[in-house]
């Protein structure tokens, strides 16, 4: 049987597509977390100001998610975050038990 790890993912989505594009975006990664594992807690910060600007955007929609799955799982969330269009910056850490 696979050990599963505690892992805690932050991610900004860019706020200037639109409340509900924010939304889908923060469904659809929920959804592929829990798909793929179990969720924790969700917790939206809602929007913030950025601490240096991203490409040109000073603000930005932040999520953090807590959640238990396979190790091998977070490298395949952070390669999706990568491709998707309105995510400005994602990080994935492992947390101590």
């Amino acid at each position: 049987m696979e050990q599963k790890k505690l892992y805690e993912t932050i991610f900004i989505v860019n706020n200037s597509l639109g409340e509900e594009a924010v939304k889908a975006l923060v469904e659809k990664f929920t959804a592929l977390i829990s798909a793929n594992g179990e969720i924790n807690t969700v917790n939206e910060w809602g929007v913030r100001r950025l601490a240096y600007p991203i490409e040109d955007y000073t603000e930005g929609y932040y999520v953090l998610v807590k959640f238990v799955s396979a190790h091998d799982f977070p490298a395949e969330l952070d390669r999706i975050y990568n491709i998707t269009d309105g995510i400005l910056r994602s990080l994935i850490v492992k947390c101590e038990q």
